[in-house]
């Protein structure tokens, strides 16, 4: 029930008045009780609690003061209405960007002029001038309706659009608090009613999906339903934001809704575009934060964030790089305890104008312990400005930009800008320092590498794609783990999986996500789903020829194109990452070339003979194990050679080096004989197995004897142990003790 007076809230209260000794009853709403009691207090020339607080039961019996209420009554609503807003629905429940944007407080914004031409000519249609901004999050749809209120503001539109107010309508505060049946629907009707009545007002609802089905109940409609009328009339011009998902999902399904929207496609910004937008913007952010941005840092900032985070769009991630990136500087300077002195002119401007208002209100206590403050604030603006100097100067820089982008993604940017170059020149011996004896796989990596990073491979493809071919334990996922390192700043960013544990045709969703209605579906797939955390990754794909053909076709779009749709229709992208993959194929093969007798002959050319073989007969057997499409989509196919001894030598060096690490941990040093060294290249040499072998022996015979003589006491901490034969066994002895 509707209050009787305003016709608007609901009744609440109900009035009891007698009139000619007879009893009427009204029913009111609490706004409309509080303002009749007012009236009844002022004609009676009282002021009780009795009729000031309560919210019901007066009685009124007498018709003079009957007759002032109703007059004073009049005059204070004929007063109210004169003050009153012709809009209070919208502007209780909307923004206006107009005005906001008379007053300067709305951010520029840099291009974009085909979309605001476009929907500036929408607006100017004669039907169905309703446009429909779509675009991905973060695009900058919601700053073209901004553009327009500063068009519309400084007259630079059409005619018809002259002196329009565009007002940003809050669907979710509408729908906040209305607890009572139709209570929603009601607000919807004022809006609509406010806006009949005042057409120059032009309706922008961001995230325009949120109408569809809002304040829906049984029994009523919703917001979608009640204005789709007002669209097909005219009486509502209406300009919508959303996205391209949310569009198809919630607003195509209603054709009704949709043929009265004209959409107006949003793209991503260029990477230049990008850079021309935040210049527009780097004034308010450096009066916010109060620092200097470098164009330099505007460029990293949007190089870095369209190279880096691959999960949000230009130009809202690189705005909040560079937003976040002048908050740290910011926070590290006070940590440091400088302070800028334009930060100390703005406290000391506050407290000059809280001075002189505490003196205005005769507040001399107050006053006085201002006058305190400003004098200790002068003392440290001048200490500021005596020691301020270019060190100080609190500025934005591409290395600032760099460390928030490596806090966001976890990928050693900052490392990778300083030395990128460097390490990709150096890449070849950096590798060889921890994978013996494959030099040619390590030149053919590395060479792939720098073509991808200097920008000579197709920027859709991943950074590079590689076959291991080679007998078990020679180094394959070594050099994956290596390259880890070296390209991403750790091992943690390299992804394993067995590709033995697809062989079925059903454990092919497990890998890239199950489609909807499966069980698994919402956890997505367990390579989609970690290159989506980490895009930054070396992908290793251990004994591919065991997997199921099924996987070989997404791997070939993963190839070709460097993305994959997942099970939840998200599109993954691989183009930053490294696709290696081990291969077991015509591995009987390639042990028959090892046996042919080479490794009888001495010598390099030997070697490569032997080789040569063991590369042909891969080959062969690969030609037999994967079809011709997928071998032509790899980058490189590399074949290791197997161990020898003198590699053997030197893989025995580096893990004894790993041992001396770990020991150092412990503040013990490690000295080994060359006896220790001969006794454990014999033990663990096993042409066959590769360098596996070796690792089984140093764990057994190293770690073993170090570990008793550790927890026996023999090496203590401060101590050097020393490796040493006795009677055929490896034995632990103590050095001299080590210098403090």
């Amino acid at each position: 029930m509707k209050c009787e007076r305003c016709q608007k809230n609901p009744a609440q209260v109900r009035v009891d008045q007698l009139v000619n000794g007879r009893r009427e009853s009204h029913f009111l709403c609490q706004s409309c009780v509080n303002e009749l009691m007012s009236v009844m207090e002022q004609a009676s020339g009282f002021d009780g609690p009795e009729t000031s607080g309560a919210p019901f039961g007066f009685t009124g019996n007498n018709n003079a003061n009957s007759s002032a209420a109703s007059a004073r009554t009049s005059t204070a609503t004929a007063e109210r209405q004169e003050t009153q807003s012709k809009t209070p629905t919208l502007d209780k429940y909307g923004r206006d960007l107009t005005g906001e944007a008379a007053e300067g407080k709305l951010d520029p914004a840099a291009g974009r002029e085909r979309e605001l031409r476009r929907m500036i000519t929408v607006l100017g249609r004669r039907q169905k001038n309703n446009p429909v901004l779509i675009g991905e999050p973060g695009v900058g749809k919601t700053a073209i309706v901004e553009g327009l209120a500063r068009k519309i503001v400084s007259g630079d539109v059409p005619a018809n659009l002259q002196g329009k107010r565009i007002i940003s309508l809050n669907i979710g505060g509408m729908v906040a608090g209305a607890s009572f049946r139709g209570q929603f629907e009601q607000r919807i009707k004022s809006i609509l009613e406010e806006l009949r009545n005042a057409p120059e007002i032009i309706l922008f609802i961001d995230e325009l999906h949120t109408v569809v089905g809002a304040g829906a109940a049984e029994g009523s409609v919703g917001a979608a339903d009640m204005i789709k009328p007002a669209l097909a009339r005219g009486e509502l011009r209406c300009i919508g934001a959303t996205t391209l998902d949310e569009y198809r999902k919630h607003i195509e399904k209603d054709a009704a809704l949709e043929r009265r929207f004209q959409p107006v496609k949003v793209d991503e910004p260029s990477v230049e575009e990008a850079i021309e937008m935040l210049k527009l913007l780097r004034p308010n952010y450096e009066a916010h934060h109060n620092v200097s941005i470098t164009d330099e840092a505007i460029e990293a900032a949007v190089k870095l964030s369209d190279r880096y985070i691959n999960d949000r769009f230009l130009p809202d991630k690189a705005i909040d790089v560079m937003d976040e990136a002048g908050s740290a500087l910011v926070l590290e300077a006070t940590e440091k305890g400088l302070v800028s002195p334009s930060i100390l002119e703005k406290e000391l401007a506050d407290i000059q104008a809280q001075k002189e208002a505490a003196a205005e209100a005769e507040d001399y206590e107050k006053a006085a312990r201002l006058r305190q403050q400003e004098l200790l604030t002068l003392q440290k603006l001048e200490k500021a400005r005596s020691e301020a100097d270019t060190s100080m100067s609190l500025l934005v820089t591409p290395e600032q930009i760099a460390q928030v982008v490596e806090l966001w993604t976890g990928v050693p940017v900052t490392q990778m800008l300083e030395s990128e170059r460097k390490n990709l020149l150096t890449l070849e011996s950096d590798l060889r320092q921890r994978v013996i004896g494959q030099d040619e796989a390590i030149s053919a990596v590395a060479r792939s590498i720098r073509r991808s990073r200097a920008g000579l491979k197709d920027p859709k493809r991943p950074i590079g794609s590689f076959l291991f071919l080679g007998p078990t334990g020679v180094g394959k996922t070594e050099l994956a783990k290596a390259l880890s390192a070296e390209l991403f700043g750790g091992e943690d960013h390299m992804i394993r999986l067995d590709m033995s544990e697809y062989m079925e045709p059903h454990t092919v969703s497990r890998l890239f996500g199950s489609p909807p209605g499966y069980v698994g579906h919402e956890d997505g797939g367990q390579l989609t789903e970690q290159v989506r955390r980490r895009p930054y990754s070396v992908i290793l794909l251990d004994e591919i020829e065991k997997a199921h053909p099924e996987v070989f076709n997404s791997l070939l779009q993963i190839l070709d194109d460097g993305r994959l749709t997942d099970g939840q229709g998200r599109t993954v992208d691989f183009k930053n990452t490294v696709v290696i993959m081990t291969s077991n194929a015509g591995s009987s093969d390639l042990k028959r070339a090892v046996n042919m007798g080479f490794n009888t002959r001495k010598g390099d050319e030997a070697k490569d003979e032997q080789h040569e073989v063991m590369r042909s007969k891969a080959m062969e057997g690969l030609k037999r194990a994967f079809r011709p499409e997928f071998i032509n989509r790899i980058d490189q196919i590399v074949v290791f050679h197997s161990l020898g001894r003198q590699e053997l030598y030197q893989i025995v060096d580096l893990m004894l080096e790993q041992v001396r690490g770990r020991l150092a941990e412990q503040q013990i040093e490690l000295s080994v004989s060359d006896e220790v060294r001969d006794y454990l290249l014999q033990v663990g040499f096993d042409e066959e197995y590769g360098a596996r072998p070796l690792r089984r022996a140093i764990q057994s015979y190293v770690d073993d004897a170090l570990a008793d003589a550790i927890l026996d006491g023999t090496v203590a901490s401060g101590q050097q142990a020393q490796l040493a034969m006795e009677d055929g066994k490896i034995v632990v002895q103590l050095a001299d003790r080590l210098a403090a």
